[in-house]
């Protein structure tokens, strides 16, 4: 029997649908999980593989707007895209992106981004690294700060409806000045972020909520759990920090000595740590916290006319790129990008593939960078330090959560 790849017809189509991503995934399909992902995925923005009635894959696309370079811009967030393992290799997984992209461009959304289960997968359907994702696993013990003024503000545990009432403000004014960072609604913040489900716990303890007030304003907030240990009657549990987020260089003090302060702890995981966090250098010993890297966020120009429209530029300088793109072809083309973003057939500057544009799009890599790997051809000699200077961000991009 034939496939058929098309949206869920109703609800019930949506959920056998998300069961069947839930069993490719070798996971137990919850019903929070099912009152949760019935908002935040709408019918029109789910595509799924069915033979005959039953559905063998799954994909989805949430709303956000992703913070770029100087604007907010619609993006797809791909989601759920699993294959049962009886139907791999049958092409499924590329008539899902395919659709994909088509219901991007039918929803104004140049940008389509998401988190990779297998990073080999998503280069070749033009998704690039564009964010790294930094973890620390930090021995509490080892932590001190330099030139300590001594604990300030004060922390103090709220609860979900106190965190949504706070943290929100937090987060916004952050990400008003941070590519990388991904839209809330208050759907998302109450089921995404702050909900504590049982299955999301692995063997750790409720979901914390932290508010650090500093001169009476809050200031900076901690999600975390604490999974307990015991060795040699000595408490050695890790503090598991789900996000963290600080308003200035003394929030984010406070908030980790809060952290790292944690009685029966000797350890302090966090995933998707901020690449620009100036906690490296406000501790004596920055070895401790034993920071590693891996890819973050991967992005996709599903309209790169529009994307590279909506971006700011930092000099006041124009040059044309060529831009290859197999997968959507009508993206193809050289683009004068600068201070008039349009299409040209004026002669290019640099060459490059629609993936390797997708990692500068943010700031996480250089044009230098790219072609020290041989990702871009520099046709025009110092074309690569000009783009390098109208690409250029204060810092660098950061995603804080997996979607």
């Amino acid at each position: 029997m034939g496939l058929e790849i098309r949206h869920p017809r109703d609800a019930d189509e949506l959920r056998a649908s998300m069961e069947a991503a839930s069993d490719a995934f070798a996971e137990t399909f919850a019903e929070n999980t099912w009152e949760r992902e019935s908002v935040s995925v709408r019918l029109e923005r789910a595509v799924s593989a069915f033979e005959g009635p039953r559905p063998v894959g799954f994909s989805a696309s949430y709303e956000f707007e992703l913070s770029v370079p100087g604007a907010s811009v619609p993006t797809a967030g791909v989601t759920w895209v699993a294959v049962l393992p009886t139907h791999r290799r049958r092409g499924v997984l590329r008539s899902f992106m395919q659709q994909l992209f088509e219901d991007a461009r039918a929803n104004r959304e140049p940008l389509a981004a998401l988190f990779a289960s297998e990073a080999q997968i998503y280069g070749r359907f033009g998704f690039g690294v564009a964010t790294h994702g930094l973890e620390v696993n930090a021995e509490s013990g080892r932590i001190l700060f330099r030139d300590d003024p001594g604990r300030q503000g004060t922390v103090r545990l709220v609860d979900q409806d106190e965190a949504y009432s706070v943290f929100p403000a937090i987060y916004d004014r952050i990400r008003s000045q941070r590519a990388g960072m991904l839209s809330r609604s208050e759907h998302w913040w109450r089921k995404q972020r702050l909900s504590d489900y049982e299955e999301g716990r692995h063997g750790a303890s409720k979901r914390f909520y932290a508010l650090l007030e500093l001169d009476g304003e809050a200031s900076a907030y901690a999600l975390y759990r604490v999974k307990e240990d015991w060795a040699d009657g000595y408490g050695t549990g890790e503090v598991r920090v789900i996000e963290c987020f600080a308003t200035s260089p003394s929030a984010t003090r406070e908030i980790w000595r809060f952290l790292f302060d944690i009685d029966l702890t000797t350890r302090v995981k966090a995933w998707f740590f901020d690449p620009a966090s100036p906690l490296f250098l406000l501790v004596v010993d920055p070895r401790a916290l034993h920071i590693g890297v891996a890819d973050g966020l991967w992005l996709r120009l599903v309209d790169v006319e529009e994307a590279l429209r909506r971006r700011s530029y930092a000099a006041d300088d124009a040059l044309v790129l060529e831009v290859r793109d197999t997968v959507l072809p009508e993206n193809a083309g050289r683009y004068r990008v600068g201070a008039d973003m349009e299409r040209t057939d004026d002669e290019p500057d640099l060459a490059l593939d629609v993936a390797d544009l997708a990692s500068v799009y943010l700031g996480a890599f250089s044009f230098g960078r790219l072609a020290s790997a041989g990702r871009v051809e520099e046709l025009r000699p110092g074309s690569l330090a000009r783009a390098d200077a109208l690409f250029r961000t204060p810092l660098p991009p950061h995603c804080p959560e997996v979607f």
